[in-house]
């Protein structure tokens, strides 16, 4: 399909609404999504490793919107959670629990408890501690459960620090001498069944390289296991492919399958892929107004309403965004920062960016913001989450309310001796 966000007649367009009208009917600071963007991505990754048994589990964590939950289940789509709330959203959604796998470093008893409540497809297991966890509660359940250990095979990614997670330094995984003690552990329980071995070894990586060279760790395991007699059916291999933000040269599905694909010729189970930024990442964007221009002392700032709190990603990561005027093309332009109204100098979307003379009022799109975008939301400066509007074809609908100052204070309770 074409781009799903697009100029027609100088306006700024969601498949075939234009943004303007959405910003007019739910207010901003606004997250719109394509619906046909995301459904898309999907298939892109599903056509990719269609030549093998599979399974692509999106990465809830990216975005966990009910909609978006919705229409990647209609889709086929399996899940890869990392909480019990994920996985409550995801089986709400409509994703079948046996195309559901449960990640994550610290999981508590009553999120693994859940797990085996809902038959998940296996859990991904983390340190050998959760092993003996995950044993003791089957036990207590009376019930065995699927499992694999995630392996931190020391691989550096070349991507942000904050979201490499396959290296040694890293917090997640197991090394693979560790990983095959655990797999011994698993094998002489009445409770556990070893059935994959998982990796994920990052995010925003934008080489294939690293995904070969840490799945090629993976299948040496599977190969020593197999001769200790543990078979396993499932290899996960992740996700953590990347998208352009900035023009940047990334690789595509098919290239990771191009890549991973001949290393799993004598395999023969079925593969696991989690994508989460390269499904929903270029299917959303955040709508902003321009409430304020004033000079600066380097440049001038455009001050919008929507801040750190709703986008936290250029604050944290340095994430760089596309900012993008919703009407108008053509005009003059100079450069400024826009920047948001949290009290944080960090609060700042944009550095040095070429947009037109904008006046108060004007709608401003920040792009690529589907995945972990609305996810990192927070009410910081006791601000509310903004609204959510999926767009498809020519009609925008809203798919999560915007709090309210009421649901800020819903939760608080004030105790009596305040009375």
């Amino acid at each position: 399909m074409g781009a799903p966000f697009t100029y027609k007649g100088g306006l700024l367009f969601c498949e075939g609404v234009p943004l303007e009208e959405i910003a007019l009917k739910f207010g901003t600071p606004c997250y719109v999504y394509s619906y046909s963007q995301l459904v898309s991505n999907y298939h892109v990754y599903n056509e990719a490793f269609s030549s093998i048994p599979h399974v692509i589990a999106y990465a809830v964590k990216a975005n966990s919107n009910g909609a978006i939950l919705r229409a990647l289940a209609k889709e086929g789509s399996g899940a890869d959670v990392v909480s019990r709330g994920e996985l409550k959203r995801a089986l709400a959604a409509g994703i079948p629990a046996d195309r559901i796998v449960f990640a994550g470093v610290g999981k508590r008893t009553d999120e693994i408890m859940e797990g085996i409540k809902q038959d998940i497809l296996f859990f991904n297991v983390e340190s050998m501690e959760e092993l003996e966890t995950l044993d003791r509660v089957a036990g207590d359940c009376g019930t065995q459960v699927a499992m694999a250990i995630r392996v931190n095979p020391d691989v550096e990614a070349d991507t942000h620090p904050h979201i490499s997670t396959g290296r040694a330094v890293d917090k997640f995984g197991m090394h693979p001498a560790g990983a095959m003690q655990a797999y011994r552990y698993a094998a002489g329980s009445s409770y556990l069944n070893p059935v994959g071995i998982h990796m994920h070894i990052g995010s925003q990586i934008t080489r294939i390289a690293p995904f070969k060279a840490a799945l090629t760790i993976l299948l040496s395991i599977v190969q020593s296991l197999a001769k200790e007699g543990v078979d396993l059916q499932y290899v996960d291999i992740g996700g953590g492919l990347g998208i352009s933000y900035e023009k940047e040269s990334t690789p595509v599905p098919s290239d990771l399958a191009e890549a991973l694909l001949p290393l799993l010729e004598s395999w023969q189970g079925s593969v696991i892929v989690e994508p989460g930024r390269s499904i929903v990442g270029n299917a959303g964007v955040l709508l902003a107004e321009v409430l304020y221009r004033k000079p600066g002392g380097v440049r001038p700032f455009f001050v919008v309403d929507a801040g750190m709190n709703d986008l936290i990603r250029p604050a944290l990561y340095n994430a760089w965004h596309r900012v993008v005027p919703v009407i108008g093309l053509g005009r003059e332009k100079g450069t400024v920062d826009i920047v948001g109204p949290i009290c944080e100098s960090a609060d700042v979307l944009a550095h040095r960016r070429r947009l037109p003379d904008m006046k108060q009022g004007e709608y401003l799109a920040v792009m690529d913001v589907g995945a972990y975008g609305f996810s990192m939301a927070s009410n910081y400066n006791s601000r509310p989450r903004p609204a959510e509007v999926m767009g498809r074809e020519d009609e925008a609908f809203l798919v999560r309310k915007r709090e309210s100052l009421a649901d800020l204070r819903s939760q608080e309770r004030i105790p009596t001796f305040l009375i």
